[in-house]
């Protein structure tokens, strides 16, 4: 089984409950491999990795699609990423092109492959196109602010796509996962998957037709762990998972409050040939001195 979520506001989203459960599953479930499929750059997915709560995973996928590596040692999964590479234009030719744009500004993150801004909702996209068909490329937009151009045909479905059949790995047992549109490509690509709950309106529209597609209630996390039990290959896990926690039996009555004291609050004594109880003598204090050479 692979899984292959996005990050924020996916698999980083939702009740912290929920994000534990969901870690907790994987890193005790040694037949998943997971793959984060960020639009972040690599460098900003780096932190993750040293977080003790959140599973490493066994690939990233980052850039949106531009990017991939192995999540153990970070190197780049060739002959995938070379096949990228020999896409992608000229770098600052793009950047100094779209900057000539009006209410478009460039995102100074850590990016490769692509070229990434955030516009404004008066932006002439038909400018924006006449770029990316000079180059070569495609845009890929998202929460009506991100907008990305990136080498033809190069998004987070084709690659992750690729990587799925560098693995070998059948596509009945993959599971996507995503929030925004740049995740539309993951449905896209035919593999069964969730868009979370509080997920992009532009993203649920989208994929309502798609039969592969679950638009899931719960956010973040639990909209990963809702669809999991409803997708076959993932269900044992759920079930086993429900197995292993012994369900707490509750008495009918109300809970009660049990106090253990470690001596009686009373003491006996004969009182004229008669035992009676007395309130409990405090015990001695005993001092001890200890003399030592510093």
């Amino acid at each position: 089984m692979l899984l292959a979520t996005d990050l924020d506001g996916t698999f980083l989203g939702g009740k912290m409950e929920d994000r534990l459960r969901l870690y907790r599953l994987i890193k005790t479930s040694p037949s998943m491999q997971l793959v984060f499929v960020t639009g972040r750059g690599l460098e900003s997915v780096l932190p993750l990795l040293s977080d003790p709560l959140i599973p490493v995973p066994d690939f990233i996928i980052a850039d949106v699609g531009a990017t991939v590596v192995n999540g153990h040692s970070l190197e780049a999964i060739e002959p995938l990423q070379s096949e990228i590479e020999e896409k992608w234009p000229q770098t600052y030719a793009i950047r100094a092109a779209l900057e000539e744009i009006p209410q478009l500004n460039y995102q100074h993150v850590p990016q490769q492959r692509r070229s990434s801004f955030y516009f404004e909702a008066g932006v002439d996209h038909s400018l924006v196109q006449q770029v990316a068909d000079r180059y070569e490329c495609d845009i890929i937009t998202s929460a009506d602010k991100y907008l990305d151009l990136l080498p033809r045909g190069v998004n987070k479905g084709t690659t992750l796509k690729k990587l799925v059949e560098f693995l070998a790995v059948d596509p009945d047992d993959v599971m996507v996962a995503g929030d925004t549109l740049n995740d539309l490509a993951l449905f896209e690509i035919g593999f069964r998957g969730v868009a979370v709950g509080k997920s992009e309106p532009g993203l649920l529209q989208a994929i309502d037709q798609l039969d592969t597609a679950y638009s899931a209630e719960a956010a973040g996390a639990g909209g990963i762990l809702e669809y999991m039990g409803k997708y076959r290959p993932f269900q044992q896990l759920i079930r086993g998972e429900q197995k292993s926690v012994p369900q707490k039996r509750r008495s009918k009555k109300s809970d009660q409050l049990v106090m253990v004291y470690h001596r009686l609050p009373f003491e006996k004594e004969s009182v004229n040939g008669k035992t009676v109880r007395v309130s409990a003598k405090k015990p001695k204090r005993h001092h001890s001195f200890a003399t030592g050479l510093i």
